[in-house]
Parts: C-alpha cells; sequence; structure tokens
C-alpha cells in the first residue's frame, strides 16, 4: 500500500478575475473550491491512475470535514486523525493576468493527536511505500519528518519526501527511498545559485553524500534531472504546452514517478511518467486525468529508448 501524508491540508478557494486592481475592490466571474496539498494530490493523481493510496494527515473543524467529503468523491481511502480544536486552512488562489496565491498557516496540532499519527505510521508494513510532502503548521517542531523516518527506518518501507529546508535535509539521515527538491528549493539549501545542469547534479550528490538514495530536481519548463542510487544521471525536458495551471504539477510529478516505478522497477521510467503527469497537470485546469497523462508520455518516451 502506498501512504501518503499530508499535515496541511487546504480547501484552495480559486477565483478568477479580469483586470485584477491592487487595493481596489474586484469581482471575480468564476469560482470553485478544491482540496488541496500536497501528499493529498499526490493520492488523487495516483488515484487517477488506477492506483489506491491512503492519505494520512489532520482535519480540523468544518472545513477538515468538507476535506474528508472531497477525497470520499475522489474514492480516495482516507486514515486522517480529527483535531480537537481550529480549522484545516483554506487558500485562496487569485487567476488574473498573473496568479497571486494566499496560503493560511493552519490548525495547531496537539501532542496527543502527533501521537495518534505516528501510530497509524508504526502500522505501515515492509513493502509499503510513505510519501511525505508539504509544510507543516508553525508550531510543530523542524525534526517532525526526521521522527516520521526514523520510525520507518529498517521496516523495508520505501519513503518519498517532497519538502524544504530543515523539513527536507533533517531527514537525509534514514535514506529515503526519493527526495524531490526543485531547482529553487536546492538553492535554497545550499545557498548558492545552480547555474547548470553540472551545478545541479553536484548539488544532488552531495544531498546524495548525506543519505538519499534518489534525487529528482524537477525544473519546470526545463523538465527534471533524475540521480539515480547508482549514481547514473537521466534528464529529460518538458513537453511544449500553453500552462493553465501550476498548483499540483510537482504533487503530480512524484505521483507519476511512484506509478512509473512500481510498474517494472526502472527509474528511467519513473522519471517520463514523472515528466509527464506533471506537465499534464500544468496544461489542465485541475490535477491531470490518466487519459492526459498518458498522451504526454506515449508522446515523450519516443526516441528515449526504455532498457
Amino acid at each position: 500500500m502506498i501512504y501518503t501524508i499530508t499535515f496541511n491540508p487546504a480547501l484552495d478557494y480559486i477565483m478568477n478575475v479580469t483586470d485584477y486592481h491592487e487595493g481596489m475592490v474586484n469581482r471575480s466571474h468564476n469560482e470553485r473550491y478544491l482540496v488541496g496539498g500536497k501528499g493529498v494530490n499526490v493520492s488523487i493523481v495516483l488515484g487517477n491512475l488506477g492506483i489506491p493510496s491512503t492519505a494520512l494527515g489532520f482535519a480540523a473543524g468544518f472545513t477538515g470535514r468538507e476535506i474528508l467529503a472531497k477525497l470520499k468523491e475522489y474514492n480516495i481511502m482516507s486514515d486522517f486523525v480529527e483535531l480537537p480544536t481550529g480549522l484545516s486552512r483554506v487558500n485562496v488562489k487569485l487567476k488574473s493576468d498573473a496568479e497571486t496565491e494566499i496560503n493560511a498557516d493552519g490548525p495547531e496540532i496537539d501532542e496527543k493527536s502527533l501521537a495518534l499519527l505516528m501510530e497509524k505510521i508504526e502500522a505501515i508494513k515492509s513493502g509499503d511505500m510513505l510519501v511525505i510532502a508539504g509544510s507543516v503548521p508553525s508550531g510543530l517542531k523542524k525534526t517532525v519528518y526526521r521522527d516520521i523516518l526514523r520510525i520507518a527506518d529498517g521496516k523495508g518501507v520505501n519513503t518519498i519526501v517532497d519538502t524544504t529546508g530543515e523539513l527536507l535535509t533533517g531527514t537525509l539521515e534514514y535514506h529515503p527511498f526519493l527526495i524531490k527538491p526543485n531547482q529553487y528549493e536546492l538553492c535554497e539549501i545550499f545557498g548558492r545559485r545552480l547555474k547548470c545542469d553540472g551545478d545541479i547534479i553536484t548539488a544532488a550528490y552531495e544531498l546524495q553524500e548525506r543519505g538519499a538514495r534518489n534525487v529528482l530536481v524537477s525544473m519546470g519548463g526545463d523538465g527534471a534531472i533524475l540521480i539515480c542510487e547508482d549514481k547514473s544521471v537521466f534528464k529529460h525536458a518538458a513537453p511544449r504546452g500553453k500552462p493553465v495551471n501550476s498548483t499540483g504539477a510537482g504533487d503530480s510529478m512524484v505521483a507519476g514517478f511512484i506509478a512509473g516505478y512500481m510498474e517494472e522497477h526502472n527509474l528511467k521510467k519513473a522519471l517520463l511518467m514523472g515528466i509527464s503527469a506533471g506537465s499534464a497537470s500544468v496544461f489542465s485546469e485541475y490535477l491531470a486525468t490518466k487519459d492526459e497523462i498518458m498522451k504526454i508520455y506515449n508522446e515523450i518516451r519516443e526516441g528515449y529508448l526504455l532498457p
């Protein structure tokens, strides 16, 4: 079973405004809300690809109940801890000539609720996969993801970590199967500009020396680079298309990578599926469907023979 963890899920309230003016009264011409959060997005895209997963995390108040209801609509299994106080966050996505996002902090997670989540993680078995993605509410320690990987360590669980800064680097000593920083996040980790592919690969090797097994670096329109456990390097450009929505692209890449890897344990195929899923979501109003993903995959795999 694949498990995804989202400490800070959200309802994304999306508003389309024509000719937005800061400091003025603006009126939207279209609104909708969707369930969001990085681990949740991974579960949704996996579900679109026909791969079951169980979403773990925290939900609070009426917004938390709506998140759980939405997951049920998507046929996503969930086993969230319901917090005694607070509200799961609502993030505002304003779409006009440019995209503006306002992301809320999220509810306080008390020690008892955190312990309940850790008990669920303790029950994960050998052969399972655990995906930890996104931010945590400000009240939690930056060691919380490391604590989760410590629980999974030695149990034969493949762990995937998609987060930033200390939350990411703190997990490396427990040898995550895959980490997925984007190019900007990689620059932040090392405090230096990474000007070319060689710089990115060198930085990824440094993360491997600190414990990461495989490093997938997403580079937006430039595609992605995968540095494998055996030190081999694969790169593929992103397909051309009209960007529609950037939200969830990185999470879709993680889901696509998992789907590609599960079939044949072929990392090169996993990279191509990851790029296909990430790109398909960028070209869509919402997270990509299986048909959208496979259409791109079948296009970009031409000339990129798999062993």
